[in-house]
């Protein structure tokens, strides 16, 4: 059994409290008289049978007898009232109090509805059969009209239950089913629809065919009566009860339909961590079990993405999104920037790792700002030491003279941090692409110019500048930035 996380500081406040037993009274009662007027609307539907029928057939009630049936009708609605509640109770204590169910818990808010379909039931077999016995000196013939309206309004009452209560049940199994798949079995979309048939055309028409052959043979409907009034009777009952079963059956479909659409319009505009309650096992719980899924996978995505980026280039990145994995490299003409720290492992014997540690983010932040602003390529990071290409990944205009405007801004800013550096600039033909195994690739360039880099990098570090660069880079900028340089 899982540990109860709190939502709420202990120990909790009187008022606190006091705002969770009057939410829970509240949510009770709410529930209790949405049951109630679930169990009244399906006694309309009984009395739409009973009272056409006993128009026009030998069964009799006395006065007494039938103010016996309006009272079982009302202690009917008030004990589903009162045990609907009484079900829903203990669920709503953690629910108001913001509590993480126990499997016990959730297995009860799971089963909401079955306890809510049982209390229907047992409440018509109950009464049906209590108003069989205080009036069975109507004898048989009052048997057929009872079955009839137990047959039809307790399904009709369950039924309209349902619909009704689920915008109450609705945050109760969302929080109940949280980190896991809705186990709670309503009817699906199809269902949905036959049950709206049956009650607005079947039901109805049902009857009234009864009516029809009841009194072509003589059952308990005489030949000669009219049943002008009683299909008035049921005409009215179902045009009057169908417009709110048609309107709660359509609600329960379009009402998720439409979170999951409001979603995906969250999502399209960024927020993707957008989640959608899942409440019943259905069509449309599946649906929403998949939305969800497919949201985590596309924050998935990019998380993967942007960690990719940050370890290859979001360039890189982009281009081995778009081709592939392989990323086959190719010859090209490019400008290499090699720069290397002096004096860092001195620093790391003098300093604590928190100040070396720091050293090295800004070195790589400062590389990293200047190369971005040029449009290089960080390549790769190998200890204190930085790699940068420009011109192999995207084309460029002017990579040379990218390279050396990137090296000139280097040189200026990393004078501010404790260590020194050295930059090498040379340019040539160098292969750009994927090297490595199956499983792991590595994007980089090799030539002589990745080489020269290095060496041009090393002898740097003792020039006045700390900035040396090629004769073929120089010969390949434009004439405005080769006019910031001077041959030594």
């Amino acid at each position: 059994m899982r540990r109860r996380r709190r939502a709420w500081v202990w120990p909790r406040s009187r008022g606190q409290a006091a705002a969770h037993r009057k939410t829970t009274r509240r949510l009770s009662v709410r529930y209790g008289i949405t049951l109630a007027l679930a169990d009244v609307i399906g006694l309309l539907d009984a009395a739409a049978i009973l009272i056409p029928l006993g128009r026009h057939t030998s069964v009799r009630f006395t006065e007494a007898e039938a103010e016996a049936v309006v009272l079982l009708g009302v202690l009917g609605a008030i004990s589903v009232a009162v045990m609907g509640a009484l079900s829903l109770a203990p669920t709503l204590r953690w629910f108001v109090a913001a509590d993480e169910p126990n499997s016990g818990e959730q297995r009860a808010a799971m089963q909401l509805s079955r306890h809510q379909a049982l209390i229907f039931l047992v409440v018509w077999v109950v009464t049906g059969g209590m108003s069989l016995l205080l009036n069975r000196a109507a004898g048989p013939e009052l048997l057929l009209p009872t079955l009839l309206g137990m047959l039809f309004g307790g399904p009709a009452a369950a039924g309209t239950g349902l619909l009704l209560t689920q915008r109450i049940l609705r945050p109760i199994v969302v929080a109940a089913s949280r980190g896991g798949e809705p186990r709670v079995a309503v009817p699906g979309v199809f269902a949905r629809l036959v049950m709206l048939w049956f009650l607005c055309s079947a039901l109805p028409i049902g009857l009234i065919a009864v009516m029809v052959v009841f009194r072509s043979y003589g059952w308990l409907i005489a030949k000669s009566a009219s049943l002008d009034v009683p299909i008035l009777v049921v005409s009215l009952a179902t045009l009057l009860l169908g417009l709110p079963t048609m309107i709660l059956t359509s609600r329960s479909i379009a009402d998720p339909l439409g979170e999951v659409v409001d979603a995906m319009a969250e999502v399209g505009h960024g927020r993707i961590n957008t989640y959608v309650g899942v409440y019943e096992r259905s069509q449309i719980g599946r649906l929403q079990s998949g939305f969800n899924r497919m949201v985590a996978g596309l924050a998935e995505r990019d998380r993967l993405r942007d960690l990719f980026g940050r370890h290859v280039g979001a360039d890189v990145a982009h281009r081995a999104i778009e081709e592939g994995a392989s990323l086959s490299g190719d010859v090209v003409e490019a400008a290499i920037l090699f720069i290397d720290l002096v004096g860092s492992t001195h620093l790391a014997e003098s300093h604590p790792p928190q100040e070396v540690a720091q050293v090295l983010d800004d070195f790589f932040r400062i590389v990293v700002e200047a190369v971005d602003k040029h449009g290089g390529l960080v390549n790769k990071f190998a200890g204190d030491a930085a790699l940068a290409v420009f011109g192999a990944l995207l084309p460029m205009g002017e990579p040379a003279s990218a390279a050396l405007a990137t090296a000139r801004t280097l040189g200026t800013q990393l004078r501010r941090l404790p260590v020194d550096f050295g930059i090498g600039v040379p340019a040539g033909p160098v292969f750009a692409g994927n090297i490595g195994s199956e499983n792991r690739y590595e994007y980089t360039v090799i030539g002589d110019a990745v080489n020269e880099a290095a060496r041009l990098a090393d002898l740097a570090k003792t020039a006045d500048r700390r900035i040396l660069c090629a004769a073929a880079v120089i010969d390949r900028a434009d004439k405005t930035e080769r006019a910031h340089w001077a041959e030594c």
